[in-house]
């Protein structure tokens, strides 16, 4: 242990705490190893991520503020041609065509983007991490070696044309048709009415000549589902349509506008059979149709599982975008200096504030714990794709990763822009600033690459599956005792929530209480029967669905949708809890071990916080227990305090990254002037005589005291 300097501006407390056992003012205090936490976060693919940020550090990729979107649509696509130049976009593609096989780096180095523009970022993915990648996954080797090329230099700016006016998310309903014409050995393509055009999509509007178009593949009078082909879309020379294709403009959106979205239609548009992506599906010269995967429903989902890489790209993108905000806000919060509250002399620092203390530690609590659980779906992504763990089970449990994580980490950079534009007041909504510009770019990530609450969707399902394994052969009576019996049954013992219930009853001091909720076993147990309990209980009222007429079916299932979602949502912030708790373990330092425990505790504590409700409704806890939850937050908070500066440094962002005028230091060399010059006129005696002092000295003797 080491002697702490705290790095917070003159004025900030000494200790971070006066609780009985923790460190009072002058004793040693845990200090962190920035450092080793630093590469801890940049977790297995440090060095592509160094290489990452060095790159997007380079004014050559910033994005400038206030560009008409047309202008910013030509500089992003000239950054396209600098990421190829400095062999930043190419991890991902075979080593034989000039890739490395690195899945893994590819993602890493890829969300680091989002720090020099989100829409470099996007565009980037549009070509590379969707066009290329369903190239390379959908297609084989000769697509490969035809494509893969071009569309690795750019030679072939293309489009990922899967979304539909109609149809997003539902992917499974999309109504473009490619019917196979065996006379002519070539697909028709059709958008039969204008929901069916493709829409949102990236390089449609401008930059793209080629798409890879998902259609419902049709031959023999047989639908096959949804297939993948490759289409030209422009004469690479004059940038116009080809025959039987037109598109729109999206025009200017509410972020992202370095990208070109549009709409495209297609009229009998003839493609020829040898551009169908027949990985998984392939339909012979006279029309007959084969698959190495005989269900269609197993086929459709295996084809959109490979290109699952958006949503665990969008998940480390918005960790990135959410370590930058708070990087900011923090390093003003230790600068800025407002109100006389604890002295007739000096301002207090923002940062002292209990509150602003609240709105951000809490949020840098959550995104440490979204940072850890992105490293171990970045891992799990990798083991697939690199075929080390590629079995039927590891790309479900993959795909119900991704689809858990996505949502939560979006949805937690926009709160964390917003919360820390607020806390920065005026000059948080400056533009110079970046808070604004990256909340506006970061929108759409909740809607795209699916939509949030659909993802969950997937995810409650996956949770209720594994649920009814469990209980497939146990009746209806069974299942009800299970869920009513979760506060003192069977549950308890599984889940370790036996020695959660000695505590829950109303007994006991505040101080015994707090020690309960701060203990990991309790955390981890109390978290967990949540899930369980919920699972279990929408489990149970859906027993039987599968057997009801289809309408009833999903009446039911839609009765029981918020409560499915919440469990999803639930079983999400489980993982990122699990994840935080499993990186305290290979932290070697005692320092920065103890400090990160307290960023743990406090991202735990907070969710129990904010699902207080349910546990006092379900018994889980006391009210007397649930009333500490608070106030020991607080506590956390203070100790958190001389620690804060370090934690967001761990983080690895400079002052390139950040392009903040608010996180240059500037704001301390302004209050230090402000204050010096107060010092130096109440040492020559001219400061002004306060009107209220001058009151209380021509107050009349003997009548009240000035205090």
């Amino acid at each position: 242990m080491t002697e702490v300097v705290d790095r917070g501006a003159p004025g900030a407390p000494e200790t971070a705490s006066a609780e009985p056992g923790t460190a009072q003012p002058g004793t040693a205090q845990p200090a962190v190893d920035v450092a080793a936490l630093g590469e801890q976060l940049l977790g297995r693919w440090a060095d592509v991520r160094r290489k990452a940020r060095e790159l997007a550090a380079r004014p050559e990729v910033y994005k400038i503020e206030g560009l008409p979107h047309s202008e910013h649509r030509k500089r992003v696509f000239g950054q396209l041609k600098y990421l190829v130049d400095n062999e930043a976009v190419h991890r991902a593609f075979p080593v034989r065509l000039g890739g490395s096989d690195d899945h893994g780096g590819n993602i890493a180095g890829f969300e680091e983007l989002v720090t020099a523009d989100p829409s470099l970022q996007i565009k980037a993915g549009v070509q590379w991490g969707l066009f290329g990648s369903a190239v390379m996954h959908l297609g084989t080797e000769e697509h490969h070696n035809k494509w893969l090329p071009g569309i690795m230099n750019l030679d072939i700016p293309g489009c990922f044309a899967m979304t539909e006016t109609g149809h997003g998310s539902d992917v499974a309903s999309i109504a473009t048709t490619a019917v196979y014409d065996a006379g002519s050995g070539e697909f028709v393509l059709n958008t039969p009415f204008r929901a069916a055009w493709k829409d949102y999509i990236g390089n449609a509007a401008v930059d793209g000549l080629a798409a890879v178009v998902f259609a419902q593949l049709i031959t023999q009078n047989v639908n096959h589902g949804v297939h993948a082909f490759y289409v030209e879309l422009r004469d690479p020379e004059t940038k116009q349509f080809l025959s039987g294709i037109g598109g729109e403009d999206d025009g200017v959106k509410g972020g992202l506008n370095g990208i070109d979205n549009g709409r495209l239609h297609f009229s009998n548009v003839r493609v020829p059979r040898a551009n169908l992506l027949n990985r998984y599906g392939n339909v012979a010269e006279d029309g007959t149709y084969t698959s190495p995967i005989e269900s269609p429903g197993r086929r459709f989902f295996t084809m959109l599982g490979t290109l699952v890489q958006g949503r665990v790209s969008l998940d480390g993108a918005a960790v990135a975008a959410s370590k930058v905000a708070l990087k900011t806000a923090i390093q003003y919060a230790s600068e800025r200096r407002q109100f006389n509250a604890s002295s007739p002399i000096d301002e207090e620092v923002l940062l002292d504030y209990q509150r602003h203390q609240r709105r951000l530690f809490t949020r840098l609590a959550t995104t440490y714990a979204a940072s850890f659980a992105h490293e171990q779906l970045l891992q799990k992504f990798d083991d697939v794709f690199s075929g080390a763990h590629d079995t039927d089970s590891d790309r479900q449990d993959l795909e119900t990763l991704a689809a858990a994580l996505k949502p939560l980490s979006t949805w937690h950079a926009l709160d964390t822009l917003q919360e820390c534009r607020e806390a920065c007041g005026g000059a948080g909504f400056l533009i110079e600033n970046r808070f604004a510009s990256l909340r506006a770019d970061l929108d759409v990530y909740v809607t795209f690459e699916g939509d949030n609450t659909v993802l969950l969707q997937l995810v409650a399902k996956r949770l209720l599956a594994d649920y009814a394994k469990e209980f497939r052969n146990v009746d209806f009576g069974v299942l009800a005792r299970y869920v009513v019996g979760q506060a003192a049954g069977v549950a308890l013992y599984r889940t370790g929530l036996r020695q959660v219930a000695q505590f829950v009853a109303d007994t006991g001091s505040v101080q015994k209480a707090a020690l309960a909720l701060r203990d990991e076993e309790s955390q981890r147990a109390l978290l967990t029967d949540r899930v369980q309990s919920m699972v279990a209980e929408v489990g149970s009222a859906l027993k039987g669905a599968s057997r009801l007429p289809q309408h009833q079916s999903a009446a039911l299932f839609n009765q029981h949708q918020d409560d499915l979602i919440d469990a999803a949502q639930a079983h999400a912030e489980l993982v990122q809890w699990e994840a935080f708790t499993e990186a305290l373990g290979k932290v070697s330092d005692p320092g920065t071990k103890q400090v990160l425990t307290w960023l743990r505790d406090l991202f735990g504590l907070s969710l129990i916080e904010k699902h207080l409700s349910w546990y006092l409704m379900n018994g889980r806890l006391s009210m007397q227990r649930g009333r500490t939850v608070g106030a020991y937050i607080n506590r956390l908070l203070a100790k958190i305090r001389p620690h804060a500066l370090d934690l967001v440094d761990a983080f690895g962002y400079g002052s390139d990254h950040l392009r903040a005028a608010i996180a240059t230091g500037a704001e301390k060399s302004r209050q230090d002037a402000a204050r010096e010059y107060f010092r130096v006129q109440r040492a020559s005696g001219d400061t002004p005589l306060e009107e209220k002092a001058l009151l209380a000295l021509e107050k009349p003797k003997g009548g009240p005291r000035s205090r």
